[in-house]
């Protein structure tokens, strides 16, 4: 079906039980369906079920840790996993589709679970927010023509169907009409907080109801017009966020019968995400008695009334690589590597007292014994102090470039992650304060000559300025870091819709004083891998000197045992200031001196034992000839000033 071919919708088929009650003809099978809902309660099997979930998606977990993740998931008392998809990491480009690579292998993660004692519900998007890059989209719909995203256009309905029907391929053999532990499907995310194009979102229902036969349902913030914005008929409507205030609005706000039913609040939210920032602390109940008997009061509040609930997160992973996102405040507020959330499992997937607290009240509402003891949580490995040397400045391996009249976008060069590199070599004198394109995305380190000369920073309202001096013949360079695309974007925000504004690079003309500078070379960086080794490089690096990269070797006895988590550590670069780590090829994210996060979780699925592991780290702003890291059992969270605003 193509999306803008009307479907015959049936109220009756898409209705939930209560809407309407036939009897079974003779030659129908009386049984209970699988999963529905009345207007009070799910019903699983024919009988009343209320689902105790958390959020946690596989593609920020190794998959090697997906079943103990899961096991501790039954542990404290779940039955249900309510998961989202990223889209940009299932079709990297159009057209390519990547579910056959481990990390993205939805449907194992859905099988596990299953034979762990768990139900999972689908959250595909095509839009999934989640703290992710671009909200789960893939940086190519950016060069589509025409593409307005979260909208009924036609190219990217072409897209998302596309996409969503692929990934029903993957995963409608696991429906609980089917024997599989899938419940239900999410049409889109939060919709309601974004817009009022209900031909999308019904849309969105028509696809899914193609593909899926379990029930489908909306989730958006428990006030009036976020309810209005995204109630879709023939759908459950849930809420998120507080469930006293949500549960409330739902029944007043949601008239439609056939959005009608339990209630749900699909996102509970066991404390918030994390932003870089020297003045950002990172959040977290730990240590905050109060504010984890809130947890609990609320969770009593739902399950005593046999409403149901899944708590985001239950575990929330990493955003490996360059996998954050950021939001748009008049500067760019970006979201750390770490995605601990403060949840109930750590991002080593350690429990924590908030486990232990939300576990206690669980017990409460379900049969004596039925949940199983959490496994003792492993201590993670201390690794010592090992000094990394210089292996060759990023500038060394720049590769082809593209060369044009004014810049190119990062994304007009084909490229969706990582750096890139522009330069100008200058033709007359020219001074003044630069200005790189219509404004920095995201930040912009400064080069002249090879020597850093400053940092334009879009995290700041106010980026630091660079005034420069330019005679015939010196070298412009322009470093831009793409530091995630906006995920997120509310009606209410008071700013332009930042999610359709995803270019990086430079957009727009480069000036330094009211001069525009004309003729550029731009070079992709976008860092699938680092370089191969080329001994310690050349040249002495100073502060000032362009990024390098550096490399060293540690080794892990066998002695720490077998099992993976046994190796887990924090990995500590003390003496950089920003950069990304690689360990064995594996891009662990970005480290940032400002905080909160100082280390980066470092898999033990990643170690060799007995044998060289590699790290490699490219440090943006060096200031010596070597670095020093270290692996931490125990992780600190701490700020400090950024070196680059004054």
């Amino acid at each position: 079906m193509h999306w803008y071919q009307p479907l015959l919708y049936l109220l009756a088929a898409a209705a939930p039980a209560w809407a309407s009650d036939p009897l079974p003809s003779p030659t129908q099978s009386a049984a209970a369906p699988a999963f529905t809902y009345d207007r009070n309660s799910f019903l699983l099997n024919g009988e009343p079920h209320v689902i105790i979930g958390g959020q946690m998606d596989p593609q920020r977990i190794p998959p090697a840790y997906w079943r103990d993740r899961l096991l501790k998931a039954r542990a404290m008392g779940l039955n249900t996993i309510f998961s989202y998809v990223y889209w940009n990491l299932l079709e990297p480009s159009q057209g390519e589709w990547t579910s056959s690579e481990e990390s993205n292998d939805v449907a194992k993660f859905f099988q596990i679970a299953q034979e762990e004692g768990l139900h999972v519900v689908l959250r595909p998007g095509p839009y999934i927010c989640g703290e992710r890059e671009w909200g789960g989209f893939p940086a190519w719909l950016s060069q589509v023509p025409g593409m307005q995203v979260r909208s009924s256009d036609a190219a990217f309905m072409a897209a998302a169907e596309s996409y969503l029907n692929r990934l029903a391929g993957d995963l409608e053999h696991l429906q609980v009409t089917r024997g599989g532990p899938l419940l239900m499907v999410q049409v889109e995310n939060e919709y309601g907080s974004y817009g009022v194009d209900h031909n999308y979102t019904q849309s969105l229902r028509d696809i899914l109801l193609q593909r899926f036969e379990v029930p489908l349902y909306t989730n958006d913030g428990g006030v009036e017009w976020t309810l209005q914005g995204g109630e879709v008929p023939g759908v459950l409507a849930e809420i998120d966020g507080d469930p006293r205030s949500g549960f409330a609005a739902r029944d007043k706000y949601i008239t439609d019968a056939s959005e009608l039913g339990p209630l749900l609040d699909g996102e509970y939210y066991t404390f918030s995400p994390d932003f870089w920032g020297s003045a950002n602390a990172h959040n977290t109940a730990a240590g905050n008695p109060s504010q984890i008997q809130q947890f609990a009061s609320d969770l009593d509040f739902v399950l005593a009334a046999d409403n149901s609930i899944s708590l985001y997160m239950f575990h929330g992973g990493t955003n490996f690589g360059f996998s954050n996102g950021a939001l748009w405040k008049n500067y760019t507020a970006v979201f750390i590597t770490s995605y601990d959330y403060g949840a109930p499992l750590d991002e080593s997937g350690r429990t924590t007292e908030v486990y232990d607290a939300l576990r206690d009240t669980i017990q409460k509402y379900v049969p004596q014994g039925s949940i199983p003891e959490p496994p003792a949580n492993v201590p993670l490995l201390e690794v010592g102090n090992f000094t990394l040397q210089p292996m060759g400045s990023l500038f060394g391996v720049l590769g082809e470039k593209t060369t044009s009249a004014e810049p190119v976008t990062m994304e007009e060069l084909g490229q969706a992650y990582g750096l890139v590199l522009y330069e100008h070599t200058a033709t007359d004198a020219v001074q003044g304060e630069l200005q790189p394109g219509d404004r920095a995305r995201d930040r912009v380190i400064v080069y002249v000559n090879g020597t850093k000369q400053g940092v334009i920073d879009s995290t700041y309202a106010q980026p630091a300025p660079v005034s420069l001096s330019l005679q015939p013949g010196d070298t412009l360079q322009l470093l831009v870091e793409n530091l995630g695309r906006v995920d997120y974007w509310s009606r209410e925000s008071g700013t332009f819709v930042a999610l359709e504004d995803p270019w990086k690079g430079i957009k727009g003309n480069v000036t330094i004083g009211s001069e525009v500078l004309s003729g550029w070379d731009a070079y992709s960086l976008p860092l699938d891998a680092p370089p191969a080794a080329r001994g310690t490089g050349s040249g002495a690096v100073t502060a000032g000197s362009p990024p390098v990269f550096f490399r060293g070797m540690f080794r892990v006895d066998a002695g720490n045992g077998t099992d993976p988590a046994a190796l887990d550590t924090f990995l500590g670069v003390p003496d950089g200031v920003k950069g990304n780590v690689w360990v064995n090829g594996f891009n662990l994210g970005r480290y940032w001196v400002v905080g909160p996060q100082q280390s980066l979780y470092l898999p033990g699925t990643i170690l060799k034992l007995d044998e060289d592991n590699e790290i490699v780290v490219l440090e943006l702003e060096p200031k010596g000839g070597s670095l020093t890291a270290f692996g931490a059992a125990e992780r600190t969270w701490a700020n400090y000033p950024d070196p680059d605003y004054p």
